[in-house]
């Protein structure tokens, strides 16, 4: 009797086996280490990010409060409630007379992302002329 075998599908050929002088290959997992140490770098990248549009905002909202609180209070409006209105959230806002000039002053903390991170101060000034109006009593 004679026996036949027979082979069902294709298989794989058989690996080559490994010669004990090949070198080994260095680069194993290299990726795995790659994406270990870049992460944190792309997640501290995006936060930077994140933060410096943040403070961007907060600053173009300081000289929009601060030329606000200048051209109010050169037409003789209170130009500190002027600029606290278009201020962003816990600004102060100061004005300051001068002659014949007024001086506004917005400072206003910048959101940071991170909780241990300190806390950005955004200033913005803005000088206005004052309008003529009737003249001051001489004391």
């Amino acid at each position: 009797m004679t026996t036949v075998l027979a082979r069902c599908g294709r298989r794989a050929p058989p690996a080559a086996p490994r010669r004990p002088d090949a070198p080994r290959r260095p680069d194993r997992g290299s990726a795995t280490a790659e994406l270990a140490v870049g992460l944190p770098v792309v997640v501290l990248l995006l936060l930077t990010g994140l933060t410096a549009i943040g403070a961007v905002t907060t600053k173009l909202e300081c000289v929009d409060a601060a030329r606000e609180g200048a051209l109010a209070a050169a037409r003789g409006e209170p130009g500190a409630d002027a600029a606290l209105r278009a201020a962003p959230d816990g600004a102060v806002v100061s004005v300051e007379v001068r002659g014949d000039t007024v001086l506004a002053t917005v400072r206003a903390p910048a959101p940071v992302l991170g909780a241990r991170l300190p806390s950005l101060v955004v200033t913005a000034s803005a000088v206005a002329a004052r309008e003529p109006g009737p003249p001051e009593p001489v004391p």
